[in-house]
């Protein structure tokens, strides 16, 4: 009887425990729930040890307690401890442990960093237990798995003032980032009072005017933007402001390329003459630094600055997306080339980066950079940050170079999070929250001994697209959460629908405080699938599936339209509009999809080459879902390919007659996109011998407009390949000149 009396306690105890559903994030490393819970007095009362600065940081975050000291003797309802000077772990500043029991709150930690994220923690318990005015006894051990939790900002395209700065500051605070990266400098601005130079804020602070919308439609607005700039005393109090919250602010001079503002101001540290302006366009343009001796007497100053403001061990100095173009044509440059015996440009780049580098470390510091600062070969003591792929940081891995992973793929913000349609205009490409979760930032390439040199992980925002903070808001809420977690090192991608759980009932704490969030997971999202007669278009949403209703005639869906049960067949052309309601209302953004079917559509289809990450939503898949790309959204629905040709081959799964071949290709020079170079269409019975029935060159496909429908003649096969020969090297006179071009490539059709 006794046995059995045990057991069914043991069984309500479990029960009871699993109906408990904490709404952290980032999750904690190790939580064990107990018995009891802690009733939440009106007045906290708190031990007169507690670290006092992070102690008031909690006040100001539960205003809606009282807080008193407890008198001697008196119990308190939060003691801090010190962790023992024996704990193994007493290195990582940033363990805590917290345990909340019906006697009150107790943290422990190495440092008062550890105690500042326990903060977190605990007021994330205290807001989704506030109603029930009693919070779970549980005991919890936690630290990171990374060094480097960061979020950047880019201030240069446009400007956000001290108070967003502060505010973007507390966003990292509460979900534990430890690494503010603050993009001062740019092309199109500069955004630090230099005092030895203060033409850089009386010129290049300011543009004439802006660009506006998509890309592709070369359009500005016409009004001077600035002058906007920080002040070194605002500086100092944004730094001591993110200091008190332990975040590190690691402040970014791009150097040597994008740097036309500082030029704008100072034209005599180019290679050519000038005049130059501050960009009033996006992108990347020809005029660098010159590496004479002026400039880095110019930079170095720039940075003594520059270093006296920021006690971070890192200095970002950029060092992305540098044009060869005028150091290929400026006699000092190539005499440079020789006199250091140097293999090229790219190999006096890495002099550059290298005389940085010996002046940063000759104060103390050292430098972080763009993964380009790998070309010619890294610098001693440099950190390397991996945007462009994770190769970057797999290289500076592998000779023992510490790294800080930024894949774009991942972590770049400003790509849309959901269906472009319905959302604001932004870069390109496609990164919902589900992608940043996903993330893993230890490549399977390296082993135990080199993944230690991987820092951690950040994500970017850029903002050409980002016209004001309430937008910031919207670009990086929910997807900072992921960040958040996938730093922490507690992501669990396969049980992503546990963590969106958690997201939805943080909507609550963004709603009390005014932030603009992203909604995008409550919107309907499509998939297309295969289909033996075409394909399939397949809804999801994080609701309840019976909340969506569709039409596929192009109306509008109202609560009467059908409810979407099971995948759309799509075996014609069709426009598919989803929504989702509740109670009758609308509680979405309205879903629109054209479908145009061709004799490809649905079919296998293989490539040789594979899109870059950053633009492979879908596979190859994408080239014959029966959508058509926006070409001003280059997010979902276009594959890019930088450098590679586009080599697919289409099985239309037996001997199909046809006499016409399309496809699309974009033309953005600005982006570094350019049209193809040719393209030839083949034939096959077998799938392995192939004979042309059409070739075109570049003057066909410039006439075209990229826009290519090919007359094959009658034909009759069961294979079809298109190769799409990619431009090369962008040519002189071009933005990213001397760089591989992308070549963005849409439907191939048939019919």
């Amino acid at each position: 009887m006794l046995r059995i009396l045990l057991v069914f306690s043991l069984l309500i105890s479990t029960c009871f425990f699993s109906q408990i559903k904490l709404n952290l994030i980032p999750y904690p490393q190790k939580v064990e729930l107990q018995k009891g819970e802690f009733i939440i007095p009106k007045n906290l009362k708190l031990n007169q040890i507690l670290p006092v600065k992070e102690t008031d940081y909690l006040k100001k975050r539960l205003n809606y307690l009282q807080f008193s000291d407890s008198v001697k003797e008196e119990r308190s309802d939060l003691t801090y401890l010190a962790f023992p000077p024996n704990d193994k772990d007493i290195a990582n500043e940033e363990k805590y442990s917290l345990t909340i029991s019906s006697d009150g709150i107790t943290i422990s930690s190495a440092s008062n960093s550890g105690y500042f994220l326990a903060l977190q923690t605990l007021i994330q318990l205290f807001e989704q237990y506030k109603d029930s005015g009693k919070i779970p006894a549980m005991t919890i051990e936690d630290q990171p798995k990374f060094a480097w939790r960061g979020m950047h900002l880019d201030v240069c395209r446009h400007f956000f003032t001290v108070e967003e700065v502060k505010q973007y500051i507390d966003y990292l605070a509460m979900y534990k980032l430890n690494t503010f990266h603050w993009h001062l400098t740019d092309d199109q601005g500069w955004r630090i009072e230099i005092k030895k130079y203060p033409k850089l804020t009386q010129i290049g602070s300011k543009r004439k005017e802006s660009m506006i919308g998509a890309y592709v439609d070369n359009t500005f607005d016409g009004k001077p933007y600035g002058p906007y700039f920080y002040t070194q005393d605002q500086i100092k109090d944004v730094v001591k402001y993110a200091t008190e919250r332990h975040i590190t602010v690691v402040p970014e001079i791009e150097m040597p390329g994008h740097g036309l503002a500082a030029l704008s101001a100072y034209p005599e540290l180019a290679c050519t003459k000038g005049p130059f302006e501050a960009a009033t366009k996006w992108g990347v343009f020809d005029d660098v630094f010159c590496p004479k001796e002026e400039t880095f007497t110019f930079l170095e100053n720039v940075l003594d600055e520059v270093i006296a403001l920021f006690p971070s061990q890192y200095i970002h100095i950029g060092g992305d997306e540098c044009p060869k173009t005028r150091w290929k044509e400026c006699a000092h440059c190539q005499e440079l080339i020789k006199k250091h015996n140097l293999k090229d440009e790219h190999g006096l780049q890495s002099y550059f980066i290298q005389r940085i580098e010996k002046h940063v470390n000759s104060k103390g510091r050292k430098i972080i950079g763009w993964d380009e600062i790998l070309e010619g070969g890294l610098a001693p003591n440099a950190a390397v940050m991996s945007w462009t792929g994770i190769k970057g940081g797999i290289e500076a891995a592998k000779t023992n170079h510490f790294a800080v992973m930024t894949p774009g793929a991942y972590c770049y913000f400003d790509h849309y999070q959901g269906d472009p349609q319905t959302e604001p205009n932004a870069f390109g490409g496609f990164t919902p929250l589900d992608k940043v979760y996903s993330y893993n930032p230890i490549p399977a390439e390296l082993n135990a001994e080199q993944s230690k040199y991987i820092l951690g992980v950040q994500a970017n925002l850029w903002t050409e697209y980002i016209l004001d903070f309430k937008q910031v808001q919207y670009m990086i809420f929910p997807r900072l959460f992921a960040l958040s977690e996938v730093g922490w090192g507690t992501s669990k991608p396969e049980n992503y629908k546990e963590f969106e759980n958690r997201v939805v009932e943080h909507f609550k704490i963004l709603d009390k405080m005014n932030i603009n969030y992203a909604k995008s997971i409550y919107n309907i999202s499509g998939k297309v699938i295969p289909n033996s007669n075409g394909v399939f278009y397949e809804l999801s949403t994080s609701q309840d599936l019976n909340g969506i209703k569709y039409t596929i005639d192009g109306s509008e869906p109202k609560s009467s339209s059908a409810t979407y049960h099971n995948p759309i067949p799509v075996s014609k052309a069709m426009k598919v509009k989803s929504a989702y309601f509740e109670d009758g209302k609308l509680k979405s953004a309205v879903s629109s999809q054209n479908f145009t079917t061709s004799k490809t559509t649905g079919k296998k289809i293989t490539l040789e080459n594979q899109p870059s990450e950053n633009y492979s939503f879908g596979g190859a898949f994408t080239l014959v879902d029966g959508i058509v790309g926006n070409v001003k959204q280059l997010g979902k629905t276009w594959l890019g390919f930088q450098g590679k040709d586009v080599v697919a081959t289409i099985d239309l799964g037996e001997k199909t007659k046809f006499s016409e071949v399309y496809f699309n290709t974009l033309d953005n020079k600005g982006s570094w996109i350019h049209l193809a170079k040719s393209a030839t269409v083949s034939i096959s019975d077998d799938g392995k011998n192939f004979k042309t029935i059409k070739e075109i060159g570049k003057d066909e496909i410039l006439s075209a407009k990229g826009k290519i429908n090919l007359k094959v003649g009658n034909q009759n096969a069961k294979f079809i390949k298109i190769k799409i020969e990619n431009a090369g090297i962008i040519p002189a006179g071009n933005p990213g000149a001397d760089s591989k071009a992308w070549l963005f490539v849409d439907e191939i059709g048939a019919q």
